[in-house]
């Protein structure tokens, strides 16, 4: 992305024509000279090729960037490694669990199942404070929040009070601390970003596929407290590695675009930029949108029950010790899934990729249904490879999909939008799963309606296309239109989140 100085001799951009006339009307409203070309403060001045004899930005393309990479892996690889490996932790707790047996599995899945939740809850905040703070601050304080909810998870053998530690503070600290992650690697590759992404995708995948080993091992000799312990420094490593993204990308705030509006006109101003409402002016994004929150109501049930199912299904002693390899497979194929369906989208034209997201949603809820099918450890581990593979579509897809639909300026807004609509769906999915384990004594309906939502979700986003052909030609010419053309609609004039005034000198 080059930016050029009106010295350079290329043409102005129109919100710069924009802020020249305003600035020059205020001029003349004050008897003054109009200012002469109120152009943007460039605070990062590089070359890049093909950029001309002025200044522009250019990302280094490696170099320190892969330090930022690497923290980017452990962020996403820790993070999820400890979230999808909370069968484990299900069981650790309900074998710690005193008091109505007949109340453990609703209540124990709670902890996970809040813990996920405020990871998509918080997403539509975290994007605000990383669009305002930068990368660096809500990254370090996040990993600094997980951290203390893994500890303070440690000290006590309530399950209400882990409610709150570990389902409150290490979910919201979670969240805080995985967006800027994927938001920095913009900072640092434009040409390689494909490759910086594939990189943070596939040695995060390696996380997940350990977790569950290591988890497993630490559960068998250490307990649950101590775990937690163990766990909670890999979030205090984060904490450091997070003080790494420094933003690079540089602002263009023009003080002087503001001059002459009521306070009331800022407000109102920087709350649209907050909030930006405008996605859920597009049809097609709210039948993707509700079609993806159906389906995460049985997404995260498998990770959380799978492990108690086995070892209630499978009493032989050798099925009992490996169950971790299921959680195992399940990492390993997301990560493949992940690669893999980057590459298939990019060659998929226009919304036609959104199929692939029906097809993971389809498989998704039929490997659900066949887990109480399965007569052996053997075919649970098949459906796990598929549940993993289905996974990693479905999330990698997911930003392509958004700015096919909304346009690139607001796919922001409209992914955190969505992941915030999927956290009450994904959050309240294992209680009620485990609420069907206590009513029927065993986990065939839990699956069998964890099956059900994933299928519900890949028919309704089946139609978003067929509808996205009959939107309005002038809804589908502002959904493909940059919205960089209004300064005030841009947060703090940058062209890309998380580049802050306040860090952008750095």
């Amino acid at each position: 992305m080059a930016l050029r100085s009106p010295e350079s001799g290329a043409e102005k951009g129109p919100w710069q024509a924009e802020a020249e006339a305003e600035a020059e009307e205020q001029g003349k409203e004050k008897g003054k000279e109009p200012a002469s070309s109120p152009e943007p403060e460039l605070t990062v001045s590089t070359r890049g090729p093909g950029s001309g004899p002025g200044p522009g930005f250019q990302p280094p393309e490696g170099g320190y960037g892969w330090l930022v990479v690497f923290a980017a892996t452990w962020c996403n690889g820790s993070i999820f490694g400890i979230q999808n490996s909370f069968g484990i932790i299900y069981t650790m707790l309900l074998k710690e669990e005193g008091g109505d047996k007949s109340q453990q599995e609703f209540k124990a899945a709670w902890v996970g199942a809040l813990a996920m939740g405020m990871i998509f809850l918080c997403s539509p905040i975290v994007s605000i404070f990383t669009d305002r703070m930068g990368c660096r601050i809500p990254a370090t304080a996040g990993a600094a929040v997980a951290f203390i909810g893994l500890l303070t998870s440690s000290f006590t053998n309530s399950l209400e009070a882990r409610f709150f530690t570990y389902g409150i503070l290490f979910g919201c600290g979670s969240s805080f601390a995985f967006q800027p992650s994927l938001v920095i690697l913009g900072h640092y590759f434009q040409r390689r970003l494909g490759l910086a992404n594939g990189v943070v995708a596939a040695a995060s995948s390696l996380f997940s596929m350990s977790f569950p080993f290591l988890m497993k091992i630490l559960g068998d000799k250490i307990k649950l407290a101590h775990t937690l312990q163990v766990l909670s420094i890999f979030m205090l490593i984060l904490m450091f590695l997070s003080l790494t993204y420094r933003p690079l990308l540089p602002t263009t705030h023009n003080p002087r675009a503001k001059l002459g509006r009521s306070l009331r006109q800022q407000c109102l101003g920087h709350l649209s930029s907050y909030c930006n409402m405008r996605v859920f002016y597009h049809r097609t994004y709210r039948i993707w949108a509700f079609g993806i929150a159906t389906a995460a109501l049985g997404y995260f049930i498998p990770y959380v029950h799978l492990m108690k199912y086995v070892d209630k299904q499978f009493t032989g002693e050798k099925m009992i010790k490996d169950t971790w390899v299921l959680l195992v497979c399940i990492g390993a194929t997301s990560g493949i899934g992940r690669l893999v369906s980057g590459r298939i989208s990019d060659s998929i034209p226009g919304l036609k990729k959104i199929y692939l997201q029906v097809i993971a949603f389809m498989l998704l809820g039929l490997m659900c249904m066949m887990i109480p099918l399965c007569k052996g450890f053997g075919g649970l581990i098949v459906v796990c490879l598929f549940l993993g593979l289905c996974d990693g579509f479905f999330t990698t897809i997911m930003a392509p999909v958004a700015f096919e639909l909304v346009g690139p300026m607001q796919a922001s807004q409209a992914i955190g939008y969505l992941l915030g609509m999927m956290a009450l769906p994904m959050t309240a999915g294992p209680p009620l799963a485990g609420l069907l384990y206590n009513c029927f004594e065993n986990y065939h309906v839990a699956f069998y309606f964890a099956g059900v939502p994933p299928i519900i979700g890949g028919i309704i986003l089946f139609f978003v296309p067929l509808f996205h052909r009959k939107m309005p030609k002038k809804q589908e010419m502002d959904s493909s239109k940059d919205k960089m053309l209004a300064s005030d609609t841009i947060m703090n004039g940058e062209l890309l989140p998380g580049a802050p005034a306040t860090e952008a000198h750095i």
